[in-house]
Parts: C-alpha cells; structure tokens; sequence
C-alpha cells in the first residue's frame, strides 16, 4: 500500500463497521486520523486503542452540517490541511413502502444522502484551496440492483453513485479525486437498524450465509487511496464470491 503514510483522512460512521474497519487499517498504513460518529464511546475508544490522540475522536451527527464542517475544520485545524474524506456513515432499515415507514423513510435520506452531502460540503472548501484531495463515498450494491423491501435504501445509495460522478467531473480543475464504493453483504451493524421484525429475520440470514469481513471494504479504501496522484478510481463494485444478487 502506498501514498497512505501521513495523509490526513476523515472518516464519518467510525464507531463500527465499515468505518471502524477502515480506520483500522489506516492507522496501521500511518495515515492520520480523524474519527467522527454519534457514539463518542465508542469512537474514544478506538482512537484510544490505535494510539490516534485525544483529539482524533469527534462527536458527530451527519445529518447536522455544522457538526460535519467542526469535523472537517478540527482535523484542517489539528493536521493543517485534509487529504481523503471517507464519507462512510449509512443505515439501512428496510421495510415494504405499502408499511409506511415514512420515519425510516426519512432517516435514511438524513444519514445516506444529506450526510454524503454535508461531507462533501464540509471538505470541498480546504480541498479546492490545497488543489489536492480525495473524496471517498460509500454506496451498495443496492446502488446498482433494487429488491423488495430496499426501494429507499437504493434510491439513496443511487444517488449517492449519482452525486459522486457529477462531483467528479466539477473537481477535474482542482485536482481532486472522487471514488464511490458500492459494497455487497459486508458484516457491519447495518441491519440493525431495520425495524420490520420479519424484513430483518430475512436480512439476518442473508447477511450470515453471505457476509464476508469488514476488512474487505478497507481493503478497497486503501486500494484508492494508494493509486499514485494521476489515477482516480472513479467506481469499485463488490460482493462475496457467493452473493448472487
């Protein structure tokens, strides 16, 4: 893995997961962390365990703007400047639309959408003043592929692969790079979130016969990051060898 040694990366939904995976790694690469999720805990206990400082972790709710720019403008004020954004927190409670979910509905448009957004808002400014940076989104395969139950999780997930290219294409002058990652069944504490008894019954299962390691989705933000300064991975779709869907 290369040019990961000493970059300045933020990292929204740390606390678990794929971004607690991803936070793993990087540390280990020697990147410089800046954690931020709603369980400060959890992420105090993170940093701590990766030896990151008191000041890597940050309490933060992405469907706030303003805690996402304190996120952005701590690690820019704590590191002098921002090199990767991992615009990582999600959820995903799945239900039918003829249910009425209208509050699941509503949070994951907060937290997919609007919290990518907040990210990239957040980032952009430092960003396109260094003329160097890299955002990285995280979508699904649901970006790509729609099944019942998952109609609003994959409209946001298709928006966020949607708002990634136009973004890629505005941040050619500045010399940012702009990657979406659209993971399969990855273990994380995704389906936790669905609220519909027998939809997760269903998820659960999928996810136990299916899932492979978080360390997979870090190995893919590495893999991005590490390309030298003229490549952008633009797209990284991937599933277990035995999801079919």
């Amino acid at each position: 893995m290369q040019n990961i040694q000493d970059k300045v990366v933020v990292i929204t939904g740390a606390s678990s997961g794929l971004g607690e995976a991803a936070a793993r790694l990087l540390a280990a690469e020697g990147a410089k962390l800046v954690l931020g999720a709603r369980r400060l805990d959890r992420l105090q206990a993170l940093a701590a365990e990766l030896n990151l400082g008191d000041s890597a972790a940050v309490e933060t709710d992405v469907t706030d703007f303003e805690q996402v720019k304190v996120l952005v403008d701590h690690a820019v004020a704590t590191h002098g400047r921002i090199d990767v954004i991992l615009n990582n927190a999600g959820l995903m409670p799945h239900s039918l639309l003829e249910r009425g979910k209208v509050e699941d509905w509503d949070r994951m448009i907060d937290v997919n959408l609007k919290g990518t957004l907040y990210g990239i808002g957040a980032a952009l400014p430092h960003m396109t003043r260094q003329k160097s940076g890299h955002i990285i989104n995280v979508s699904s395969v649901a970006g790509h592929k729609v099944r019942q139950t998952s109609a609003v999780y994959a409209a946001t997930k298709t928006a966020v692969r949607v708002i990634s290219e136009g973004l890629r294409m505005e941040m050619k002058p500045h010399n940012v790079r702009v990657t979406v990652i659209s993971p399969g069944a990855v273990e994380s504490e995704l389906a936790d979130s669905i609220t519909e008894p027998d939809v997760k019954k269903n998820i659960d299962a999928f996810y136990e016969a299916n899932a492979i390691p978080a360390s997979t989705f870090a190995n893919m933000v590495a893999f991005a990051m590490s390309q030298p300064a003229d490549v952008d991975i633009n797209e990284i779709l991937f599933r277990p060898t035995s999801q079919e869907l």
